[in-house]
């Protein structure tokens, strides 16, 4: 049985919800339909004409991808321009593309995360926080009688986490009190009579990113026929995401051994690097994609190195005259998303007939001679 367009989304959003992205970041389904079976998902770094010929010989008709292919409203759509030749050949073969830009970045287990894993940083931090998440109170009334299946319903779902603490809840026993109307089917009681139950009113937490499955959950495994439930704002604040990663390297090391370690463990032919080769490092700040605008917020968290890409000439000069070191790895070190990415998504799968393939296709644009 192969997983609908929408249920392999839905299952990819659990890493990296939408809501993560930064303002006016270009995500999401951007061409093709999601109402379909996915035979098999593509997942590239960028959606290059290579990369669609690699879907078509592959079979897959959904690709997942980290760079958009639609970064501004279209004021037309002419097939004999490299973009409209890209969007007529994906459309003519019934490919959808789905991206995952920023929201990627910051999810935990997202691009920053593969990237201090691969240099092996511990202790990590955000360079930047950018989303805290949002909780709310979730309050039903249940029978005595199916208490711990809805208890156990909500927790399978992702209910009642607090900070590192899972399986939180609240129970207070009570007397609950109802009269059925005519055309009503009770699952405890008569039409026309008022019954008094034991009830149980159950209290957790619920994130944004889980509020609806959550519920749906509740509704599933609650008995009555019409479920009595609120959902409360809270002030309390929920976890912290953010944009790169700060951590430490399980031993110093110099800024020489860290460059010839970067390029093995991201796969780079080459660097650029800015400092003293022989500096000793100790606390690394990465940061996927182009992140020399961030050098500050590295100083300011007492990093000896920013490992990022697309570092410009003016910004070099300011590390050095800092005293921050950088290596420059590239953009196309976001590669590592391709890998990990099909790796999460097929485990999520694996219960389907859909497959999940990383892409071979090499769409770095520079050659370095």
């Amino acid at each position: 049985m192969f997983a609908k367009g929408q249920t392999v989304i839905q299952l990819f959003e659990q890493l990296a919800p939408k809501h993560y992205a930064m303002p006016d970041d270009k995500i999401g389904l951007q061409l093709g339909s999601l109402q379909k079976e996915i035979q098999k998902v593509l997942v590239a770094l960028d959606v290059t004409d290579e990369v669609v010929e690699e879907a078509i010989q592959q079979g897959a008709n959904l690709i997942i991808a980290h760079h958009a292919i639609i970064f501004r409203p279209l004021a037309h759509l002419q097939t004999d321009t490299p973009a409209g030749r890209l969007y007529e050949k994906l459309i003519k073969h019934d490919i959808a593309v789905y991206i995952a830009h920023t929201n990627l970045d910051v999810a935990e287990g997202g691009v920053n995360d593969m990237m201090a894993d691969k240099l092996g940083l511990t202790e990590l931090t955000h360079l930047e926080d950018v989303h805290t998440e949002k909780l709310q109170k979730l309050v039903v009334f249940v029978p005595e009688t199916h208490h711990q299946a809805v208890l156990d319903a909500l927790f399978t779902a992702g209910a009642g986490g607090i900070g590192q603490y899972s399986h939180c809840s609240f129970n207070i026993r009570g007397t609950g009190t109802f009269l059925p109307q005519e055309g009503t089917h009770p699952f405890i009681g008569e039409v026309g009579k008022l019954e008094r139950v034991q009830e149980v009113r159950v209290e957790t937490i619920v994130t944004a990113s889980v509020q609806r499955k959550a519920v749906q959950a509740l509704l599933k495994a609650h008995p009555y026929e019409e479920v009595a439930y609120d959902l409360y704002p809270m002030d309390l604040k929920g976890r912290v995401f953010g944009l790169g990663r700060v951590g430490k390297l399980p031993a110093a090391t110099t800024l020489r051994e860290l460059t010839e370690l970067a390029k093995q463990v991201f796969d780079v032919p080459a660097v650029r690097v800015v400092g003293d080769l022989e500096r000793p490092i100790r606390k690394v700040a990465v940061l996927g994609g182009s992140g020399g605008r961030y050098m500050r917020h590295a100083l300011f968290a007492g990093a000896d190195v920013l490992v990022t890409g697309d570092i410009d000439y003016h910004t070099a000069h300011d590390a050095l005259a800092a005293g921050l070191t950088l290596i420059d790895v590239g953009h196309n070190v976001e590669k590592i998303m391709k890998r990990g990415v099909a790796d999460y998504l097929a485990a999520q799968l694996v219960k389907t007939d859909t497959q999940v393939l990383a892409s071979e296709v090499d769409t770095e644009p520079f050659q370095f001679l």
